[in-house]
């Protein structure tokens, strides 16, 4: 089964950050893809649907204040198209009532504070990527 990590924030400092992380703890393990736009992560998400006939262990990493939607409602949009993808948002502005959405309308699995502590992060994508397999 394929593994991907889609990193999604309009900040470039922010995504390259992540995709360094991720690609420092995981290596060859997953493959990474990253967004700045919802329409942008959009396209990724259903190519690489397209692209795969098998099924696909997709995670999400959202931010939530973001200028074309915000992430909660990013975030149910995928769920509703693709409910099995695993989702995530890191952010920093984020309220309760968006996150509260989000758990309930999208299957949030967790949301990580900004500036983020990246064990936790790295823990928090390995664990669910994880636990999704069993």
């Amino acid at each position: 089964m394929k593994k991907i990590i889609l990193c999604f924030d309009d900040e470039k400092i922010v995504l390259n950050s992540l995709k360094s992380q991720l690609k420092n703890k995981f290596g060859s393990q997953y493959r990474y893809e990253v967004a700045e736009s919802a329409s942008e992560a959009m396209e990724i998400i259903e190519e690489i649907h397209e692209e795969y006939e098998s099924p696909v262990m997709l995670i999400i990493v959202s931010d939530w204040l973001m200028p074309e939607m915000k992430g909660d409602e990013f975030l149910i949009q995928v769920h509703e198209k693709y409910p099995s993808t695993i989702k995530m948002m890191l952010t920093g502005q984020a309220d309760e009532d968006a996150i509260e959405r989000a758990k309930q309308y999208a299957n949030l699995r967790k949301c990580l504070a900004k500036p983020w502590n990246e064990q936790e992060l790295l823990e928090d994508i390995y664990n669910a990527l994880e636990l999704e397999q069993k």
